[in-house]
């Protein structure tokens, strides 16, 4: 079968590092990620199953792992070579479309869930990231046991797979599990019935938190930051009242908050801001415009950050993180994969997804979507359908 395997070479990591701070996604020519025919991964043991890919997104995770950017945490989490795409709609032998939770949670590796019915991030020990019976992997696209969404075929446990409502398109089936991740940070932000809420970001993840914000809380006001054109239209039509350049951001929020300032800091701010960057400027931006006793939720990966945290510490900020998802005790203790398939519907997410290639076009898909912003676009994904 086709598939896009990444292999550790060092020295290509290194020459796709140099390239992409030229470029933007030329780690796909230089690094060490191939376009290659291999087997489908064996299946481990019980209970799981192969899924040929329909569409697979390229998410900023991929991204910063392709131009070399990805954080050293994760190398214990990561087994070689793998196949990355963890956003998938796929088909399962019995013709059943399914998306996956990606996480490879206790249940994939032969261990007992957090609870009957845990979702695959639930509970409080990772320990069994790198334990059982699979290769070390944080989740499938980047574990050598089970391949990725970036392949023909990829193999997947009963625990991972959500059947997709006929209505549903592939395009829109696809944005479920960013969705789920923008659900899950909007609901970590924990925003007071009336807040007033600023989003850092409006990629895909700061869109699906835009919409999550108005559709699972009661936010009062959503300001957002945001780069481009099509950001600040597609951001408007998820529920933000106010889109703002980033420069502009802290005006509008002390304009809107009736604010003073103290240095570069405001004395009050909003009460929730959702950082979909996950940068030192970013960081230091949310802290300084959320208010004292406020929260800060950093849902855009970081890597090495440097910044000054003394105003976290003297605005006594809540900063938490918002890695994927999970059960939703304060919604009824739903997966957020459910929420996610409810609110791709309701809010059309499939429109997000901008362009489609075949994996042999790889460099230019890894190129447009590490260049969406500037190039008017939001979500880029391979397309396999034509292989099935």
């Amino acid at each position: 079968m086709d598939a896009l395997q990444f292999s550790r070479k060092e020295v290509r990591y290194v020459a796709a590092m140099a390239a992409s701070r030229l470029k933007p996604g030329a780690g796909a020519s230089v690094g060490p990620l191939k376009l290659t025919q291999i087997d489908p991964p064996e299946l481990p043991g019980d209970g799981w199953e192969h899924v040929t890919t329909r569409l697979a997104g390229i998410c900023g995770s991929d991204l910063a792992t392709i131009d070399g950017h990805a954080s050293r945490y994760f190398e214990a989490l990561v087994s070689f070579p793998f196949i990355p795409g963890h956003e998938v709609v796929g088909e399962t032998a019995d013709g059943t479309r399914v998306v996956l939770e990606p996480v490879l949670g206790p249940e994939t590796r032969g261990e007992v869930p957090a609870w009957p019915g845990a979702a695959q991030a639930d509970g409080n020990d990772y320990g069994h990231l790198a334990s059982g019976t699979l290769e070390p992997g944080l989740q499938t696209g980047s574990c050598a046991s089970t391949g990725g969404g970036w392949s023909e075929i990829f193999a997947a446990h009963e625990s991972q797979l959500h059947p997709v409502a006929d209505e549903l398109t592939d395009e829109a089936a696809v944005m479920i599990e960013p969705a789920a991740a923008g659900i899950h940070a909007a609901l970590r932000g924990n925003v007071p019935d009336g807040g007033t809420v600023a989003v850092i970001g409006a990629g895909t993840m700061g869109l699906t938190a835009i919409a999550a914000l108005r559709k699972f809380t009661k936010v009062d006001a959503i300001v957002v930051a945001a780069r481009y054109p099509h950001q600040h239209k597609t951001a408007r039509l998820l529920g933000a009242d106010l889109t703002v350049v980033p420069d502009e951001l802290g005006r509008a929020i002390r304009r809107a908050a009736g604010t003073r300032v103290i240095g570069s800091t405001l004395g009050s701010g909003v009460d929730v801001l959702i950082d979909a960057v996950g940068s030192s400027n970013s960081l230091t931006d949310a802290i300084a415009f959320t208010r004292p006793r406020g929260r800060v939720v950093l849902l855009g990966m970081p890597n090495q950050v440097d910044m000054n945290l003394t105003a976290l510490w003297h605005r006594e900020t809540e900063l938490v993180g918002a890695y994927c998802y999970g059960t939703e005790h304060g919604h009824g203790d739903s997966h957020t994969f459910e929420l996610a398939t409810e609110m791709v519907a309701e809010f059309d997410l499939g429109r997000l997804v901008s362009e489609l290639y075949p994996l042999s076009e790889y460099r230019t898909a890894i190129e447009h979507a590490a260049q969406a912003g500037p190039r008017g676009l939001i979500k880029i994904a391979f397309d396999l359908r034509a292989t099935t």
